[in-house]
């Protein structure tokens, strides 16, 4: 007796093939969706390695059966007969995705964006990737919806299969909700809001406070020579400051209140489990920016990024009288860190409070 073929639920096609979008390559394929993988420029030997024994060189399990491998100048193909595109490129590649991806893609194909961090506008104004893209494909003519995903997770954990909790937000239900049918599994958990601004800001932001965390647990270390259990104290201080600090800039953005919880479960997972840690760490042990980078050769570090524009947008809107510096002490500590190139011990007095 012939064995029935397993249909497809979806064809999922995702650009970048880094961490992330390899962590969703397993994520779509659970489904029993069609998965195609598609390289950036700087990924042909990556490719090239997926193509020959279907592993990525830097992962420790294979991809998922089935998974077909394009090179980036093969995104045409891959696109074709897709039911939508997921954009998992860093921040250093948006305006790849952009000028390549975005200007050429067929405006009627869903996209959603896996791509963490804030474009800088100008005048202290903050925009998430999508809405960055959309403005600049609305001044070429061309007018789509791009769709986010965010929330607390890290890639590895992902791939095997630990339970995660993330958000799709975007403007049109229907295309949300085919995006979390293709997507949510038993242990893949997907919430929906439209608060698009609320969100993108929530997981963007939250590298850079979680750098802030990190330093403060590498100093400890350095300066104790002890371990981290003997810090969870310091490490709990840092955090609900970085907390009250998003807080803040969640509120100027007028996020909703879901995103913020998000945003502060991305923080904690960040802190204790990402690769924004071990930039943190290295700082906190006295580390210049620039021999943090050289020692986490190969990890896309986009903590600095967002840290600098976020910390641009506070300064900008403090001197137009829209918030008070002083209520952003580890963000400008923080900055002074990465400026100076010298850890210091934290301004614990700037993070306690008197509500009488």
């Amino acid at each position: 007796m012939r064995s029935k073929k397993k249909k497809v639920m979806a064809v999922v096609t995702i650009i970048g093939i880094g961490q992330i979008g390899s962590a969703l390559a397993f994520v779509a394929a659970e489904n029993g969706n069609e998965v195609r993988l598609v390289g950036t420029p700087v990924d042909k030997e990556v490719v090239d390695a997926c193509l020959k024994d279907g592993k990525h060189p830097k992962m420790d399990i294979p991809y998922p059966s089935g998974t077909r491998y394009f090179y980036c100048e093969d995104w045409p193909s891959a696109v074709q007969g897709a039911d939508f595109v997921i954009g998992a490129i860093s921040s250093f590649g948006v305006e790849w995705f952009l000028e390549e991806i975005l200007m050429k893609l067929d405006p009627a194909m869903p996209v959603l964006s896996a791509a963490k961090g804030l474009a800088d506008l100008g005048a202290g104004k903050l925009v998430s990737f999508p809405d960055y893209w959309i403005r600049q494909l609305r001044k070429k003519g061309i007018r789509r919806n791009i769709y986010a995903l965010g929330g607390p997770g890290t890639a590895d954990g992902i791939m095997h299969h630990d339970h995660t909790q993330v958000v799709i937000c975007g403007k049109d239900t229907a295309l949300l909700k085919m995006m979390q049918k293709a997507l949510q599994t038993s242990w893949f958990h997907i919430s929906l809001t439209k608060d698009a601004r609320g969100l993108e800001t929530a997981v963007a932001i939250k590298n850079a406070y979680a750098l802030g965390v990190s330093m403060a647990l590498g100093y400890a270390i350095k300066r104790d020579g002890t371990n981290e259990s003997a810090h969870y104290n310091s490490q709990a201080a840092v955090f609900t400051q970085a907390v009250k600090e998003m807080t803040r800039v969640l509120e100027l953005q007028n996020a909703q209140w879901d995103s913020t919880l998000i945003g502060i479960g991305d923080l904690y997972v960040t802190a204790t489990g990402a690769r924004t840690r071990k930039l943190g760490m290295l700082l906190g042990e006295g580390k210049t920016c620039e021999e943090a980078q050289q020692l986490l050769g190969g990890l896309t570090l986009e903590s600095l990024v967002v840290i600098r524009r976020l910390s641009d947008s506070i300064q900008y809107r403090a001197r137009k009288g829209e918030v008070n510096l002083a209520d952003f002490p580890l963000l400008r500590f923080v900055i002074s860190v990465l400026d100076s190139g010298r850890m210091e011990e934290l301004p614990w007095d700037l993070f306690t409070f008197e509500n009488l």
